[in-house]
């Protein structure tokens, strides 16, 4: 058997639990985890009890984040870190550039050489604020042929949300296994360690590494206790280890700079664990759109399925929104959506299909970068044909995108303002926009 065929395998019987920010808990083995107590003079069947913070002892319990594991050797039991080679990753500050206030738009990235992995995949394009100060977040995108051997990664930097595009990934984490499919996003937290295994031949997509506060599901003031990205859609892992001797590499992103250890086993060996700081998986076909049943469409924020809140209620560090499939019945308006400048800075994908407001040119792996307060909107071919269609109740069904809307102006990297992949003419999308005024 393959190992992507090994891999899907694994994929079609993965347990799960249910809830997003629950305390969860789970055992692979009957007996390991605790009762009454979290570190007992003697953890259960020999093993060592941890905790992983990601918030600090003292925030307010319900912005508290951690969990307890239970494994077969503590985190501490490893060899220095050395640093390695950045390949494609890049953190911020992002300096090798000034923030650029034009439109850009890319084309998906380019074949990888063979036997490149995840992690070797992934590519930096931007962001903003400073990992350091735990601030801002960074646009990344992945191309991958290969699964990960014998190697894991954490990101002490911030959390990842990894948004497949093409191809499925198998995404074995301390705190068990969760597969992402295109349609569905991952989220892992800031320092779990995880390996990435293919369940296709190649895979490609994006990643949101948010160095701020944590996601969490945004408030639904007026829209009242339901709606958006319901809490019981996102599922965890249960349980699952590997007991395995043998050298295994283990990367850590810290600080903005990329270490490695040879570990003499795998991290990955955590057999029970409780807690709320845990990786999610979400098919965000499940989200339930709210929009308008009148006149006008509400402001894209209405389409948040995660945020990360920042020092001023109601701005976010990062917001992750999606333009999932949805009815279209507003009277007397222009539905796609409207001409736009933005205090916020925006960054679009495309996981399927096409979006209603560009014609053409944003495709499925590519996206979009609008800074801030950059004029943007529908191209010539969306506005005319929007102007004059007969308004009657339309479905869009064949379109799949999704936003991370940011505080500040994301800078692009050096490798992606000089990519061979980076549009040229963007701007041209909008000429054409004729004078219709009548005095």
């Amino acid at each position: 058997m393959s190992g992507i065929e090994q891999a899907r395998k694994t994929a079609e019987g993965l347990g799960q639990l249910a809830g997003f920010g629950n305390e969860h808990s789970s055992e692979a083995v009957p007996g390991a985890l605790p009762h009454g107590r979290n570190s007992p003079q003697r953890a259960p069947l020999g093993l060592y009890a941890e905790q992983l913070s990601g918030s600090a002892f003292t925030e307010p319990r319900v912005h508290n984040h951690r969990s307890w594991l239970y494994r077969i050797r503590p985190s501490a039991a490893h060899p220095p870190f050395v640093r390695i080679d950045n390949g494609g990753v890049r953190s911020a500050p992002f300096t090798e550039t000034v923030p650029d206030p034009n439109r850009l738009r890319w084309n998906p990235l380019p074949d990888p050489a063979p036997g490149t992995d995840w992690l070797a995949g992934l590519w930096t394009l931007g962001g903003n604020g400073d990992a350091t100060q735990r601030t801002g977040m960074a646009v990344h995108l992945y191309h991958a042929n290969s699964s990960m051997t014998d190697r894991v990664f954490s990101d002490a930097d911030g959390e990842l949300l990894i948004v497949p595009e093409r191809g499925g990934l198998l995404l074995r984490t301390e705190l068990g296994l969760l597969a992402a499919r295109p349609g569905d996003v991952a989220l892992i937290p800031r320092g779990v360690r995880f390996r990435v295994e293919l369940l296709d031949e190649s895979a490609r997509g994006y990643v949101c590494e948010n160095y701020g506060q944590p996601f969490q599901l945004p408030d639904l003031g007026p829209i009242g206790a339901n709606g958006l990205a319901n809490a019981r859609d996102f599922l965890a892992p249960v349980a699952a280890y590997e007991d395995v001797e043998g050298p295994v590499e283990v990367v850590n992103k810290f600080c903005g700079n990329l270490w490695a250890a040879t570990y003499d086993h795998s991290p990955l060996d955590v057999v029970a664990w409780h807690g709320n700081h845990v990786p999610y998986v979400y098919d965000l076909h499940r989200f339930n759109v709210i929009g308008t049943i009148s006149y006008d469409h509400p402001d894209p924020s209405i389409f948040t399925v995660l945020t990360s809140p920042s020092d001023t209620p109601g701005l976010a560090g990062v917001d992750f929104v999606v333009f999932a499939p949805r009815w279209l019945v507003g009277e007397n308006t222009f539905r796609p959506p409207y001409f736009h400048r933005n205090v916020m800075s925006e960054y679009m994908g495309l996981i399927e299909g096409a979006y209603d407001a560009k014609a053409e040119g944003f495709v499925p792996g590519g996206g979009s970068l609008h800074n801030m307060m950059s004029a943007h909107g529908p191209d010539r071919e969306t506005f005319d044909r929007a102007s004059a269609a007969e308004l009657k109740p339309q479905k869009i069904d064949d379109g799949l995108a999704f936003m991370f809307e940011t505080r500040w102006p994301v800078t692009s990297t050096g490798q992606a303002a000089n990519a061979g992949h980076l549009q040229k003419g963007y701007d041209d999308v909008w000429q054409g926009l004729e004078r219709h005024f009548r005095s």
